[in-house]
């Protein structure tokens, strides 16, 4: 039997667990709002119409930071439209999902909700059908103290504090053609700076991301993100990137290998970031906002958008994700951990119903996809330095990516509470005997592995009826002997192995 052989030692950093890393997008999309996080008249909604039972998930998930309210929708959206008392809001057309946008949830609520959810609110500006003014007037509503138009409406709306949103997005996928108000990379790079420059006029204490690439695969791509720097690199904080992985064509050999692809994704857009900021002469390294993600059946949502007209919050991709999906979406969390040097923001894509790890029926309850469960254990273990791990790995093949590696791991040290949790994924579809040489930390034992495999049934997914059918499951805690520790990895699995220095 093929084995693997694994070295951690603390010297070897990347750098911090950034809980940004850890964050979701609410965008009104679908059943994503309209009966995902907001259904008044639920059994389990409060006064305001926020889902209690989603509320519950969404901190049991442990998302740290909320990116709101798109997506595509931002780039048709008046944000003045969802302000003021709901009965005189107006109903809109969305271009971008072809649907009725009712307004009734809108910047208030969803402050309010993020507020209840205990997350980060991240808020992207109109650069599709809008501009600089707008996004200042934006911004002056939601950030400022008082005594101008735009902060007295907002208190005027029963929010006398200004809500201080840090993470601001320049638009969203403007080199997309898809997109309303779609853009050449220097159309789109001198609006992005000439709208940073003026908000952080308004308000200098934000963060703001510059849009990238929509996916690897953009004929632009890499150009785009060059171009886009030229104009913006002294003026942002970030350059976004987005990617979803298809398992439509059954080809699981290469679907589980995804993160080959995120990872060769991130490198590209460091390298292009630094090759601008060598040519500017910039000291200060941009980051990555990773901020949409996900495994997506994306071949279904042409059929949704075409089966119907003009409707209100219709069921749009909301995807049942299988035991495999959830063992490629821990894998994809360890690449952005294992980048923790350069991703500062990631956002899984989206919170609730459309491809998400919350689902809702309306009027009925909410579950956990099983897509749910490695991202809110990562989120829990995650804490402390993302180190180096130094795999040796046997090789499997795919179609998509050639050999790749059948593990794929990323370690965490959280050297004040003694914690070292290791995060691994065996991709093959066999069982793989994997030696830890932890020597590096001396008096660690193993305490707890935590299994989540998809090998003996990997279309399993979860649903109303059975919501724990795809769950992780306890499994033999390992022996540690002399900072040597020997585990096996199911089939198809991704594993959560934690150890302490405590007794």
């Amino acid at each position: 039997m093929r084995s693997a052989q694994l070295t951690i030692d603390p010297a070897f950093t990347i750098g911090p667990a950034d809980r940004r890393i850890f964050g979701s997008f609410v965008e009104h999309m679908g059943r994503c709002v309209y009966g995902g996080v907001y259904e008044p008249g639920h059994p389990q909604a409060d006064g305001r119409g926020l889902r209690r039972d989603v509320l519950a998930l969404t901190r049991e998930l442990g998302v740290s930071v909320v990116r709101y309210p798109g997506g595509n929708f931002v780039s048709g959206y008046r944000w003045e439209d969802g302000v003021g008392p709901v009965g005189d809001r107006p109903r809109r057309l969305d271009l971008a999902w072809k649907t009725i946008e009712t307004n009734a949830f809108g910047l208030n609520e969803f402050m309010t909700w993020a507020d209840e959810a205990g997350v980060e609110p991240m808020m992207a500006v109109n650069l599709g059908t809008r501009g600089v003014q707008e996004a200042c007037d934006l911004l002056e509503y939601t950030n400022h103290p008082g005594g101008t138009q735009l902060s007295d409406l907002r208190r005027k709306h029963g929010v006398e504090q200004p809500y201080g949103v840090r993470l601001w997005c320049l638009g969203n996928e403007l080199d997309g053609p898809w997109q309303v108000g779609h853009k050449t990379a220097d159309e789109y790079g001198r609006l992005a700076a000439e709208t940073a420059r003026a908000m952080k006029l308004v308000d200098p204490s934000i963060s703001l991301v510059a849009c990238g690439s929509s996916n690897r695969q953009m004929p632009t791509f890499a150009s785009w993100e060059a171009t886009v720097l030229e104009h913006t690199y002294e003026h942002v904080d970030y350059i976004s990137a987005h990617t979803y992985y298809d398992p439509s064509d059954g080809d699981r050999a290469s679907i589980l290998a995804s993160a080959v692809d995120m990872d060769a994704f991130i490198t590209d857009v460091v390298a292009t970031a630094d090759h601008v900021a060598a040519r500017q002469r910039q000291r200060r390294k941009l980051k990555i906002s990773f901020d949409e993600w996900n495994v997506w059946y994306q071949s279904r949502l042409r059929a949704d958008l075409d089966r119907r007209g003009w409707v209100e919050a219709p069921a749009l991709i909301e995807d049942d994700f299988t035991a495999v999906d959830a063992v490629v979406v821990g894998d994809l969390l360890i690449t952005l951990l294992r980048h923790a040097d350069r991703v500062g923001v990631a956002c899984q894509a989206q919170l609730a119903n459309v491809i998400a790890p919350i689902r809702t029926r309306t009027g009925g309850p909410a579950w956990r996809q099983s897509i749910f469960h490695p991202f809110a254990l990562t989120a829990r273990y995650a804490r402390g330095t993302v180190l180096r791990t130094e795999p040796v790995s046997p090789d499997y093949d795919t179609s998509r990516y050639g050999p790749v590696p059948a593990l794929d791991t990323v370690a965490v040290h959280d050297e004040e509470a003694g914690e070292l949790v290791v995060f691994a994924v065996n991709r093959s579809a066999e069982d793989l005997p994997l030696a830890l040489d932890l020597r590096g930390l001396p008096g660690l034992r193993a305490v707890e592995h935590l299994g989540l495999a998809a090998g003996d049934d990997p279309e399993a997914i979860n649903t109303e009826a059975e919501p724990d059918r795809v769950t992780p499951r306890a499994l033999p805690t390992p022996t540690t002997d002399g900072g040597r520790c020997s585990v096996r990895l199911p089939a198809v699995s991704w594993n959560v192995l934690r150890f302490t220095s405590r007794l």
